[in-house]
């Protein structure tokens, strides 16, 4: 069974007599489920009626655990936005009723931002749908080469997120010293 990842690297290999190609197949096929993540979370959001920004903010409140609430700077910091960015981005949530603002009592100043029931059952409606998905992409792989799969792919964070940086690549090795 051939992909297209196949391809590239048998195109490439006859180009590029250092590269190692098991090494170009993995990092392809990498690059291509991501691709094909994305666009499969795009086209779900889409057809959810929710913007990839909104699912973000429903999905922040949602992991912060009941009552599914936090303060507009703790929301900032969590989604890497400016106060005022998140600040733009809650206005249309509440509109749509998927989050409320709410005051503290004794200070007025504090806000609230809270996950509505309509909130919540639009982000279990797209955690459904993503969650089917990515079910369906992995059914090509038994209960154990999927536990195998994750675990090999934990190595790799794990060495990309704690590792020393990368030595420099090899430029050629056709030339000599």
């Amino acid at each position: 069974m051939e992909d297209s990842a196949d391809r590239h690297v048998e195109d490439w290999v006859k180009e590029l007599d250092w590269m190692d190609p098991v090494k170009e197949a993995i990092f392809v096929r990498l690059a291509i489920l991501s691709r094909h993540a994305s666009k499969a979370r795009r086209e779900m959001l889409d057809s959810d009626g929710l913007r990839h920004w909104q699912y973000k903010v429903l999905l922040t409140l949602r992991r912060l655990g009941p009552p599914y609430t936090a303060s507009p700077s703790q929301l900032a910091d969590r989604l890497g936005l400016t106060r005022g960015a998140l600040s733009a981005r809650l206005g249309p949530l509440e509109e749509a009723g998927l989050i409320r603002r709410t005051h503290e009592e004794g200070d007025r100043r504090r806000v609230r931002v809270r996950l509505t029931e309509a909130g919540d059952a639009a982000f279990e409606q797209h955690a459904a749908s993503e969650e089917a998905g990515e079910v369906a992409l992995l059914s090509v792989l038994t209960a154990e080469e999927q536990r195998t799969l994750a675990d090999l792919l934990r190595r790799l964070v794990v060495a990309a997120e704690s590792g020393p940086e990368p030595l420099e690549p090899k430029r050629s090795r056709s030339t000599g010293s």
